[in-house]
């Protein structure tokens, strides 16, 4: 299996240093950029499996270019974890209402971080069955891991399509949101309740372009249900 490739944009370079041993030792290849002009160089070459952004950039922030990322077609499926001293909840809400799929607060612990990186590259690559989905005109294909409606495909970020496969295979039954972090994030990967929110907030976002966003309803008090029952 080759190497999964890694971009640090990360404006210290004794973080950057300290990121780039820890990685190579985990055995990934690292690409690393100061900035956001530099980490869209390296990105015109070739496309990191993973991108490790830092919050507090000069110039553009690390928040404008997941959001920037997240914008196309090219990027939007890549993987960020944030990197960033700001630790309050609503900072973290917000790193992953604009499309970080993690957050990690400085300081950190190197073999931490590198659990979590493993963790997303992991959810991102499970295997999904390969059966065919379908609900109305909302369809789903695990193989080319695509949605669409109709004849018209349906953007949305990795764990959104992961999100909505899990809900389209299990129709009609109420989850919690420890349960569908078991079920998607799977139970060894260091995720908050909040974060199930976000995502679903996201997925019900890209649904809403074609009216499909009332299939995900939320069950005060329990969790959330996938049904096409009106």
């Amino acid at each position: 299996m080759p190497m999964q490739h890694i971009l640090i944009v990360e404006d210290e370079l004794a973080i950057r240093e300290m990121l780039r041993l820890a990685l190579k030792r985990a055995g990934f290849t690292v690409e690393e950029a100061a900035d956001v002009r530099q980490a869209h160089d390296f990105m015109s070459k070739r496309l990191p499996e993973l991108i490790i952004l830092d919050w507090m950039l000069p110039g553009i922030s690390g928040i404008e270019l997941a959001r920037q990322l997240k914008k196309k077609a090219q990027t939007q499926q890549i993987p960020i974890i944030m990197l960033t001293a700001r630790g309050e909840e609503e900072d973290k809400i917000r790193g992953l209402e604009v499309g970080a799929d993690d957050y990690v607060t400085k300081p950190f612990s190197p073999r931490e971080l590198i659990a979590r990186i493993k963790a997303v590259l992991r959810r991102i690559s499970t295997e999904y069955d390969n059966e065919q989905l379908v609900i109305n005109e909302l369809q789903l294909y695990p193989e080319e891991h695509r949605v669409m409606v109709g004849d018209q495909e349906v953007i949305m970020g990795p764990t959104e399509f992961k999100l909505l496969h899990f809900f389209m295979r299990h129709p009609e039954r109420v989850y919690s949101r420890n349960q569908v972090l078991d079920q998607v994030w799977g139970n060894n990967v260091y995720i908050e309740e909040r974060t199930v929110d976000v995502h679903i907030r996201r997925l019900r976002k890209a649904l809403a372009l074609y009216g499909y966003d009332q299939l995900i309803q939320t069950v005060r008090g329990v969790g959330y249900r996938f049904s096409a029952r009106s």
